[in-house]
């Protein structure tokens, strides 16, 4: 599933107290599970007692399953009507689904129509041509290849996200198209995340963070007596290749947000000497080429994720510019040449710039 990303999560207490500091009523607790959208999900949070944190944890872990199911494209479950049963009825018959899908698909109609169509959940026809080459590169590395332009063309004959039809009345999905496919790989994990963190903050848990494979979404402060806000750090894309010591480019500092990136490090495979990653230019139909890495920090994790394909997916410049038409979204770029820019809020809340946990912006 999907692209990635990825953001380490750099959450650093300080054990002693001085002087007349008053103890925490809050204690921090960890805890991380493997098996939801093919990534790991770490949860760090601030509880009375551990098995407060425990329940909550069980909680996050059962609905990020759902979750899971529901939004999984390669997989049947038995009872359980997912996007992969609307891309089997691709032509056929409209699939009665749960109201979790319906949202997500019409979230992300909204956004493609109303903000950018960079990404596109109709584009599966292409990226499925994508993950084929890749899964034979990485059978078979020596024959790895480009997938040829004519099938991508023909692919892209079937990416049309108005032949997908949502009927909300009786919560069916209907692709007009037998040879379209749905690929929700570009907001489904920041979309269950946004969904998952505002539920358990409903049930009475005020300060956590969730982590599903880089998709960070923080809820509240820091319960430690200390600091007003999270410090959450961006991957260094060069730590997965050369080994650098530090794979925290960057420490951003925020409470009650998401910071999401996407990046040419995580999923791709080689031709030659040539990186061939899974964030695919709809324009184009070719791996993006403009950035190493670009992150979001907004309010919503479904948005940041979204958001972080459409700014990596242009030019710097228009890149910036539409970040920047977009109320409560910055973002940081990495260069292809590993230089770094970042839109003016981001930099007040960059370790490097000044910014400390300590004390709110």
């Amino acid at each position: 599933m999907k692209k990635i990303l990825s953001i380490i999560m750099a959450l650093t207490m300080i054990i002693g107290f001085l002087g007349c500091t008053k103890r925490p009523e809050y204690t921090k607790y960890s805890a991380s599970f493997f098996d939801t959208f093919d990534t790991i999900t770490q949860i760090v949070g601030y509880t009375k007692t551990e098995e407060e944190f425990n329940k909550y944890v069980d909680q996050i872990h059962n609905r990020m399953l759902v979750l899971h199911k529901l939004y999984d494209k390669y997989n049947n479950y038995e009872g359980i009507n997912n996007i992969k049963t609307i891309n089997d009825n691709a032509g056929l018959s409209p699939v009665k689904v749960d109201k979790e899908i319906i949202e997500l698909i019409l979230f992300s109609k909204d956004l493609y129509e109303n903000k950018a169509r960079e990404t596109n959940i109709a584009l599966g026809s292409v990226l499925k041509i994508w993950s084929e080459y890749r899964d034979m590169a990485e059978a078979n590395p020596e024959k790895a290849a480009i997938p040829p332009m004519e099938d991508l063309i023909e692919a892209n004959e079937h990416t049309d996200i108005n032949k997908i039809i949502v009927d909300e009345e009786n919560s069916t999905i209907f692709l007009e198209d037998s040879q379209m496919s749905l690929d929700v790989g570009a907001v489904a994990k920041g979309y269950a995340t946004e969904i998952v963190a505002k539920e358990l903050e409903g049930e009475g848990f005020s300060s956590f963070i969730i982590s599903a494979g880089g998709n960070i979404r923080t809820i509240g402060k820091p319960l430690d007596n200390i600091r007003q806000r999270w410090g959450i750090g961006i991957q260094n894309p060069d730590s997965f290749i050369d080994g650098s010591e530090s794979n925290v480019l960057e420490t951003v500092f925020i409470n009650n947000g998401s910071v999401v990136s996407s990046g040419d490090y995580q999923r791709f495979y080689m031709v030659g000497d040539k990186k061939i990653h899974h964030l695919i230019d709809p324009k184009t139909l070719m791996p993006g080429d403009y950035f190493r890495a670009v992150t979001i920090v907004t309010l919503n994790s479904g948005e940041a994720d979204f958001y972080s394909t459409v700014a990596f997916l242009l030019p710097y410049e228009e890149s910036r510019k539409f970040v920047e038409s977009q109320d409560g979204v910055e973002a940081l770029w990495v260069m292809k040449d590993g230089s770094v820019e970042a839109t003016d809020g981001m930099k007040r809340i960059m370790k490097s710039q000044g910014a400390t946990g300590t004390k709110a912006e």
